[in-house]
């Protein structure tokens, strides 16, 4: 099973890469990089959401798409892989086993409106202390701050820029990860449900947004037990022969 895991604002593909030594091995975790960090540093940064899916699934198609595949994606990462998910389909691709949100109110439950215009360096910088997932002492460094803000600046204008849809809900099954002392009203999670036309999911961590980080093994826990959960049928259908 191959996880395809999108990052958080002013996150990279790095996010993950304590998930590829702590997942079974049938499990592929496959951290997504956007452009404008990381390995892709060299290429613009995006501000339009949609453009940025559009570019991801193309990517995937091209490589091409190994299935079967799960999409995870936190907060931002979250609607970006819920929007890679509808262009997958769009483009004829194997559809998602299924998808995994965390710490992200549903599209239509979502109000981007505060971040639809450029926020300053120390509007950014109160935007980190508010959600808690920034070292003391990386806020403080003038080095560290310079090449963060720029992308964190793009990427809440990506948040800012997201408009909802409306389409036919997901073939796949939609499973939502939540914290408890996270700021995202538990009925924007439970919105999610009129996402898919499959099954649907919640689970509730302790911990505030980044408890991708504070809970990671209770979080891996879970989304391992789905995983197997899923693939077992499947594996005794291809046992089972024609």
């Amino acid at each position: 099973m191959r996880l395809i895991c999108l990052p958080y604002a002013g996150g990279s593909a790095m996010i993950y890469a304590r998930w590829k030594r702590s997942v079974p091995s049938w499990i592929d975790v496959l951290p997504l990089e956007w452009p404008g960090r990381g390995a892709r540093m060299d290429e613009p940064l995006h501000t339009d959401p949609v453009a940025l899916a559009d570019l991801l699934a193309a990517e995937l198609v091209d490589a091409p798409l190994a299935a079967p595949y799960v999409l995870f994606g936190h907060s931002l990462g979250g609607l970006i892989a819920f929007e890679v998910a509808h262009r997958l389909l769009a483009l004829g691709a194997p559809r998602p086993q299924m998808l995994l949100v965390s710490g992200t109110e549903a599209p239509a439950k979502r109000d981007g409106s505060r971040w639809r215009e450029p926020l300053s360096d120390d509007a950014l910088r109160d935007e980190l202390l508010m959600l808690k997932g920034t070292p003391q002492e990386a806020l403080e460094s003038v080095e560290i701050m310079r090449s963060a803000l720029p992308i964190l600046r793009a990427d809440f204008l990506m948040c800012g820029n997201y408009v909802a849809q409306r389409r036919q809900p997901l073939p796949c099954p939609v499973h939502v990860f939540g914290g408890d002392l996270d700021d995202t009203r538990p009925e924007a999670l439970q919105a999610w449900r009129a996402e898919t036309s499959a099954a649907f999911g919640l689970d509730m961590l302790p911990g505030d947004h980044f408890f991708i980080h504070t809970r990671q093994a209770d979080l891996l826990n879970l989304i391992t037990t789905l995983l197997a959960g899923h693939a077992r049928p499947q594996l005794a259908a291809a046992c089972a022969g024609p």
